[in-house]
């Protein structure tokens, strides 16, 4: 029988809070992406779901440090400048209040406010890649 190992005790404390912020991001996220309009809804209202989005940052921005660990520190590094960056463009798009154009403008708002959160898909993938070498 294969036994799984775990993550040092330390690290394993740094996913714990890594996974708690994705929790915090990830219905933010969905909500933000639930303002594009489908053959069926016309989608919510972007000012309600980037208030949403700003106070899960925020929140995130309060965890990030304790996660940050030497094992997985790039990734950390990344995601912590992604939240910032997030952040930055939530604020921006609140503050000018662009008319975006209809649904091309609102879909690429969207993506421009999600994108810099990708290195959080990397930074799984390091959790990942230290339990396999644990198991060594």
């Amino acid at each position: 029988m294969l036994r799984r190992k775990h993550l040092p005790l330390d690290l394993q404390r740094s996913l714990d809070v890594f996974r708690e912020v994705v929790a915090t991001l990830e219905p933010a996220k969905e909500r933000l992406t639930d303002v594009l309009p489908t053959t069926r809804l016309p989608g919510a209202a972007l000012p309600d779901a980037l208030v949403a989005f700003e106070e899960a940052l925020e929140r995130a921005a309060v965890l990030m440090p304790a996660w940050q660990h030497p094992a997985v520190e790039e990734s950390w590094l990344a995601c912590t400048a992604g939240v910032a960056e997030a952040r930055d463009r939530a604020r921006t798009l609140r503050e000018e209040a662009p008319d975006l154009g209809g649904f091309e403008g609102l879909i690429g708002a969207v993506e421009h406010l999600l994108d810099p959160l990708e290195p959080f898909e990397a930074a799984a993938g390091a959790f990942r890649d230290r339990r396999r070498q644990a198991r060594r």
